[in-house]
């Protein structure tokens, strides 16, 4: 998936995905403008399979990752053009908690059970996905909500390899990170991710595997 080439970049003049948007207001009596993003809210899955503790995430190429990792040059045409050779797509390659967009009119919980069939593979009964939180993403630029679910899945729910909708040219890779070296994980800052992955893995520890796995219990609970 880090095979990139021939990458060009130009203007967005219209998406499926995201609607650009410039904002003239009156804040206390300054006049005022604002650029934004109008963009689909979205879920969030902090998954963890307790048949071989590990955690589960997602790894994929994100271009906005990558446009920020790397300098653009314009041609005599006028073309803004990157050199692949000189910034190889693995600098766009980022971990993530399995997520998708809502963009059916069906409840949150089950576009999360949808997302860990089709991104990660398993087939998780609703008994095993549980609310954490919600939370506005990227208050700068879309202010989109998301809502962050936890699912503890097993071997047996395992139905399929995942790696995303191929028709939709998805490819996302499942990766496994044992539990014990999570935290280290999270604070690697080579890796790219998200703040979800971080806020995530930490509700995890505090909430899940210290507690349950490891049979210890927070003191703020005693």
């Amino acid at each position: 998936m880090d095979q990139i080439k021939d990458m060009t970049v130009v203007d967005c003049g219209s998406s499926q995905y995201i609607r650009p948007l410039r904002l003239h207001f009156t804040q206390n009596g300054r006049k005022k403008a604002w650029d934004a993003l109008k963009v689909h809210d979205s879920v969030a899955i902090v998954v963890y399979n307790s048949t071989r503790d590990v955690l589960i995430f997602v790894r994929q190429f994100r271009p906005a990752v990558y446009i920020n990792r790397v300098e653009m040059e314009t041609d005599a045409d006028g073309r803004r053009t990157i050199d692949t050779e000189r910034f190889p797509g693995q600098l766009g390659l980022t971990y993530e908690l399995c997520a998708g967009i809502v963009d059916k009119k069906i409840p949150p919980l089950e576009i999360a059970r949808e997302e860990l069939l089709e991104e990660c593979g398993y087939q998780v009964p609703d008994a095993n996905l549980t609310r954490i939180t919600g939370f506005r993403m990227g208050v700068g630029t879309s202010g989109a909500w998301q809502d962050l679910y936890y699912a503890e899945v097993t071997d047996d729910m395992k139905v399929s390899s995942g790696g995303g909708n191929a028709n939709e040219g998805e490819m996302i890779d499942v990766v496994e990170i044992p539990a014990q070296e999570g935290r280290k994980f999270a604070m690697d800052e080579s890796i790219n991710k998200p703040v979800g992955v971080l806020f995530g893995v930490m509700w995890f520890y505090d909430n899940v595997y210290d507690r349950k796995v490891k049979g210890t219990k927070r003191k703020d609970t005693e």
